[in-house]
């Protein structure tokens, strides 16, 4: 499990390479919150491209996310999403209220 950050103009990059699970989601999500407000973005944008697999608590850390980005005023966006995490976003419902994008440069002119 390894999670990048990288800035686009207006949002966050947050690439994450392995599994989404619970293990990787509460080390992540303070990496996450202390990134973006270090750099002061209200967007952010996840690269998702080389992740195979995300458990509720991944869709957890998604939403908190989200939630923060709402508060400030900004969007959540993914990408790269394999058909499996697709499946999962469906199933979830999170595509109701997080934009799904076939790559980062789409999300990140979009936020």
């Amino acid at each position: 499990m390894d999670i990048s950050f990288e800035r686009h103009k207006n949002c966050l990059v947050v690439s994450v390479l392995g599994d989404i699970d619970h293990h990787f989601a509460d080390l992540a999500k303070t990496a996450i919150d202390n990134e973006a407000v270090k750099t002061g973005v209200k967007n952010i944008v996840f690269d998702l491209s080389h992740v195979d697999f995300m458990d509720s608590a991944g869709i957890g850390m998604i939403i908190g996310r989200y939630k923060y980005t709402l508060n400030k005023g900004g969007l959540t966006a993914v990408a790269g999403l394999s058909e499996n995490l697709k499946k999962i976003m469906m199933l979830s419902g999170l595509y109701r209220i997080i934009k799904i994008y076939d790559s980062v440069e789409d999300a990140a002119k979009a936020v």
